[in-house]
């Protein structure tokens, strides 16, 4: 199955004979980082091999000919709405966005599951973790990373009392990443902390053998606790605690990375906290690997709040390095997983870091004062922390006293942290010492095999059954979706209409949910505006309208308020009367033609017509004007006589006129348009002008039969003013030469 770009990804095909697919490659791939890259005509010190196919930023695109720099971190984007199906196409959307890690959400609760999900319906609040979804999202990611042209790193998360068995399917599914830390699964879920150490061990065992890359979740004592910013020296001692364990077990230091997220977030002030606890972190553990994230505790439904959050803590990450650098959207405070947000975010991300390419060689961090001492004091908390949790009879001890995620600022205490039984929780006495004759002819195994009576050693224990399933993958047992209606075949035929056809309806989560935004500015306070924008929601047809964020731009004068809601009718493309869009000449087309063949324009703006925005526009080299070429423009004003226009463009030699005309009662507008055209004639020079008219009531077609050359509606740039100029002025070379 190969992508074409002006294609869609074909899900149907996607899933034939996906019981037999096996990926092509496991384990975690970093970026090709390249040396002084060199991409139009600048160089990038912190960046890495381009993609083949991408699309950049819209400055990129509309200034820079899709100039498209890939920063040195992977980038990392979050999808899960709970089709996986769905979330396919979202993944395809994002590589081209330049994301290289892409993380599946486990659905709500499957940390209590006690086996591995296999036959499971999609997932709610996150996906079903079952071999179907990931085989067919790593089969995707695949052919995607083909047609993008860099590896794609796949990830979810090993955890909860199935830990191990997912840590198997992951193995053998090609699962490049995943979240393992014991600790999460004591403090968050509640599973009896005797189990989850023993269930880790074996976990880490076999994502060392799969050469999976591990995030902790140390992260979440400071998205728990009540006060984030007093936690940071339990947070060192969590990702201590992990990836030491993780080492001991067999993981490669490589593959351990730990989720590096800052303590707070605006209006605090944010980088006399984060900076220092970033840089303690990184002296710490400075040969494990990076991942840096945003602070989600704080945040609220405004994008705008989140994208600047986002963007502070990749300063952090500039200045004190990442190897990872995830991008958490407005999804998480509007529990919506918008398609435009994960994108968005790989964008921001994509431009921060590029922006701030090489920014270490320009500064340093000091080393004396502020920075250096709070640096030292982190640390100094972090091992007195850890004394006494060692003092207390180890990490166990510790939980059982409530020691972790306590608000209060180490040694200080608020006694709010989260206690556990060492006898309590899910699992609790389900660990039990394995008989004398135990024997796990498997391969990586944590523990002792018992296989060396069989003479054969312990890291080749499968070679007594020839081979487990990570050698043999016909021992591998594919179990399709059970439920007979909510399965990915049912979802794909109730959409069918609406793929690779005419019809078409908005989306936000799945294909043709029909679900739209709307934005509007209410001169009346929040809760006011919050029932009137329902009202009209109500008046715009949206069915099951809801607020998804109110921002007060004063508390009497007025209220931004966002509404989500659902069309319900689709649009049919084949009925659509859509112009070809208007093809323009590039920057270096346009310089070279005009430093060869200069051309000098006379504008005004028509009759008694007073307006001068619109063409000022299109002449000011500021606003992306002609002048940005390099025409040389010379200016009338408004209300110009049609022979005036004419007259100097004689006088002043000229190759070219643009008229704007904006009043259109009594048709002035044809009439101005054809009277500069006669008059052309009249004085002999009409076949040696470009002449070009414009304004709201114009259009290409209008302005030629009225005699112009061209003619420039609304949304005209002055690029396609240059354009129609410099193409027309070769056909009269042609003509004349």
């Amino acid at each position: 199955m190969e992508l074409k770009p002006n294609e869609k990804l074909d899900i149907h095909e996607l899933l034939k004979d996906l019981e037999h697919y096996e990926p092509k490659r496991r384990g975690w791939l970093w970026r090709e980082k390249v040396e002084d890259l060199e991409m139009g005509g600048h160089i990038y010190k912190q960046c890495s091999k381009p993609l083949t196919n991408s699309i950049g930023i819209p400055s990129a695109i509309q200034y820079f000919e899709n100039l498209d720099p890939q920063p040195q971190e992977v980038i990392t984007t979050e999808i899960a709405s709970g089709r996986f199906e769905d979330d396919i196409r979202r993944m395809r959307m994002a590589a081209w966005h330049g994301a290289d890690h892409l993380m599946v959400i486990r659905t709500a609760g499957q940390s209590h599951y006690d086996g591995l999900i296999e036959g499971t319906p999609q997932g709610i609040g996150g996906v079903a973790i079952t071999r179907k979804q990931v085989r067919a999202q790593r089969k995707a990611l695949d052919i995607i990373e083909e047609e993008v042209g860099r590896p794609i790193n796949y990830h979810s998360y090993i955890s909860g009392v199935a830990g191990p068995d997912i840590a198997v399917m992951f193995a053998e599914e090609g699962v490049n990443g995943a979240h393992q830390d014991p600790q999460y699964n004591v403090l968050y879920r509640n599973v009896n902390m005797v189990r989850s150490f023993v269930d880790a061990g074996e976990s880490k065992c076999i994502m060392a053998w799969a050469d999976i890359n591990q995030i902790d979740g140390a992260h979440n004592a400071n998205a728990t606790a009540r006060d984030a910013w007093k936690v940071m020296p339990e947070l060192l001692v969590q990702h201590g605690i992990n990836s030491l364990f993780s080492e001991k077990v067999g993981m490669k230091p490589s593959n351990i990375s730990l989720s590096t997220v800052p303590p707070t977030a605006a209006p605090i002030p944010t980088m006399r906290y984060d900076l220092p606890y970033a840089v303690a972190l990184r002296q710490f553990f400075d040969k494990y690997k990076m991942r840096a994230q945003m602070n989600t505790k704080y945040i609220t439904s405004s994008s705008r709040e989140a994208t600047v959050t986002h963007v502070m803590n990749m300063l952090i990450s500039r200045i004190t390095s990442a190897d990872i650098q995830s991008t958490i959207t407005p999804d998480e405070g509007r529990n919506v997983p918008w398609h435009v947000f994960n994108i968005e975010a790989c964008d921001t991300a994509k431009q921060s870091l590029v922006g701030m390419d090489g920014l270490m060689e320009m500064l340093e961090l000091k080393t004396e004062g502020y920075l250096p001492e709070k640096v030292r004091e982190i640390q100094e908390r972090a091992v007195l922390y850890l004394e006494e949790m060692i003092e207390m009879g180890g990490y166990f001890e510790a939980v059982q006293k409530g020691m972790f995620v306590d608000s209060g600022e180490y040694p200080e205490r608020n006694g709010d942290g989260i206690p556990r039984a060492i006898d309590g929780g899910t699992g609790a006495g389900s660990v039990y010492e394995r008989e004398e004759t135990y024997m796990a002819p498997v391969t990586a195994h944590y523990g002792y095999n018992n296989t060396m009576q069989y003479g054969v050693e312990p890291e080749n224990a499968s070679d007594l059954i020839g081979g487990c399933t990570f050698e043999d993958r016909s021992k591998i047992q594919f179990i399709d979706e059970l439920d007979p209606t909510d399965n990915v075949e049912h979802r794909l035929a109730e959409k069918e209409k609406y793929r690779n056809s005419n019809l078409i309806m908005p989306e936000v989560e799945w294909l043709a949910d029909g679900i739209v935004q709307l934005e509007l500015m209410l001169p009346v306070p929040m809760q006011v505006a919050k029932y009137a924008a329902l009202e009209y929601a109500k008046h715009m047809r949206m069915a099951d309208a809801e607020v998804i964020h109110l921002e007060a731009m004063h508390p009497a004068e007025g209220t931004r308020v966002q509404i989500k809601g659902k069309v319900d009718f689709a649009v049919d493309l084949s009925t659509l009367d859509i112009p070809p869009e208007p093809e323009v000449l590039s920057d270096q087309d346009l310089w070279d033609e005009l430093e060869k063949h200069p051309i000098t324009i006379v504008a005004g703006t028509v009759g008694e017509d007073e307006h001068s925005v619109g063409l000022r526009e299109i002449i000011d080299i500021k606003h992306g004007g002609v002048e940005k070429w390099g025409f040389k423009v010379h200016y009338l004003g408004t209300s110009v006589p049609v022979q005036k226009l004419v007259d100097a463009a004689i006088e002043l030699k000229a190759e070219a006129i643009m008229a704007s005309t904006i009043i259109s009662h009594d048709d002035i507008h044809y009439k101005n348009m054809q009277k500069i055209h006669d008059y052309a004639i009249e004085k002999g020079v009409r076949d040696k002008l470009v002449i070009v008219a414009g304004g709201t009531q114009v259009t290409p077609e209008i302005a030629v039969e009225h005699g112009m050359d061209a003619g420039f509606g609304r949304g005209t740039k002055g690029v396609h003013v240059a354009t129609a100029i410099v193409e027309t002025r070769r056909k009269m070379r042609g003509e004349h030469e």
